[in-house]
């Protein structure tokens, strides 16, 4: 191989690329650039070229525009000729949606195979874009790449669901409020993606439950101290646990906004503004009601060396998703803090949609 990326390096460089808004090209035969970060000269070049281009967006986003999902998962738009930038990113970002409810007629392609569709979708969610591409049928993708000096990949590699290996980078004492005997481990991703944190309280017993909370990262909650959810008090509730038992280990993992990071959450955020609960608002943004992979936080637990867990948590979706992957956790322990007048809305939802036992 000597200096040649591997795939993983390439779906690395990939994701980047879309984040500038740099197309990339997949080897089954495809040329896809994210709508978030598209610009108007390579909307317009990519007229020039032979093909039909089609904007791909979610079902979720989809059900939301009223077009027609044939494909079940996403559905394929048809670009009306002289379709403008603002109208490709109008159908992408539901911000204006109430404003100018009308996108179409829009018309969903029904015939045909999906699969470099798809993942599109799926480079757009990884890069933390919105989930919506524009692609574009090309016959000799490894030639286009090369003309344009593009990243080519396999679409395969792109919906692969496979967790990247993690590895620990480094630990070192970390005296805290709750405890003086506090350590940091930081835990580095293959695939250059986000690094995730495991804060070690005291010296748990590697033979029985520790005292354990899978935290995601929530900047506005964790450092802005918002109200709009109980992020903030549940992470140093669970910390302020650890301390009193003298021992515990807290997963800080990167995955904000419920996996779809900061800027999306933040486009949902709006939509909350607008009337839409937390759950409605992801759905309209094209997502999940939940993105994130709490396989990460398996993983962690095991190469510290714990293999069963008691698990600060309100969800029983992390319990089931912790015993799948090989973690026994003994008991649930509630972490019921936080609430206020912003947030017991956003509260409800997850209690009445997402099964959080509040």
């Amino acid at each position: 191989m000597g200096f040649s990326p591997d795939i993983t390096e390439r779906l690395a460089r990939a994701r980047a690329d879309l984040r500038m808004g740099v197309p990339v090209v997949l080897n089954g035969g495809a040329v896809v650039l994210a709508a978030e970060t598209l610009d108007a000269d390579r909307l317009a070049h990519l007229r020039t070229l032979d093909g039909d281009p089609v904007l791909t967006v979610t079902s979720w986003r989809a059900q939301t525009l009223k077009a027609a999902a044939y494909d079940g998962d996403l559905a394929r738009i048809a670009l009306p000729p002289g379709a403008s930038l603002a109208w490709v990113q109008a159908v992408a970002d539901p911000a204006d949606d109430l404003l100018t409810p009308m996108k179409g007629p829009l018309r969903s392609l029904r015939d045909g195979p999906a699969d470099l569709h798809r993942a599109a979708i799926a480079l757009t969610k990884a890069a933390r874009l919105l989930p919506a591409a524009l692609v574009l049928p090309v016959s000799d993708p490894a030639g286009f790449a090369a003309t344009h000096n593009l990243t080519l990949i396999p679409e395969k590699a792109a919906v692969d669901t496979d967790l990247s290996p993690l590895h620990p980078i480094v630990s070192a004492r970390l005296p805290l409020e709750v405890s003086e005997a506090g350590r940091l481990h930081i835990f580095r991703p293959d695939d250059g993606a986000e690094e995730h944190y495991a804060i070690e309280i005291g010296q748990p017993d590697r033979a029985k439950p520790v005292l354990s909370r899978l935290h995601s990262a929530c900047f506005t909650g964790d450092l802005l101290g918002s109200l709009k959810c109980d992020c903030g008090p549940q992470l140093r509730g669970a910390l302020a646990q650890m301390g009193d038992a003298g021992a515990g280990v807290l997963l800080y993992l990167n995955q904000e906004g419920r996996g779809i990071g900061l800027a999306n959450k933040m486009r949902a955020y709006s939509l909350q503004d607008q009337g839409f609960d937390t759950v409605e608002a992801n759905h309209r943004l094209g997502f999940e009601d939940d993105e994130r992979d709490f396989r990460i936080g398996a993983e962690i637990l095991k190469r510290m060396g714990f293999s069963a867990v008691r698990l600060l948590t309100n969800n029983p979706a992390k319990v089931a998703r912790m015993e799948s992957c090989g973690i026994d956790v003994t008991e649930r322990v509630p972490l019921k803090v936080g609430e206020n007048r912003h947030n017991a809305a956003y509260l409800a939802t997850k209690a009445a949609k997402s099964g959080h036992l509040l």
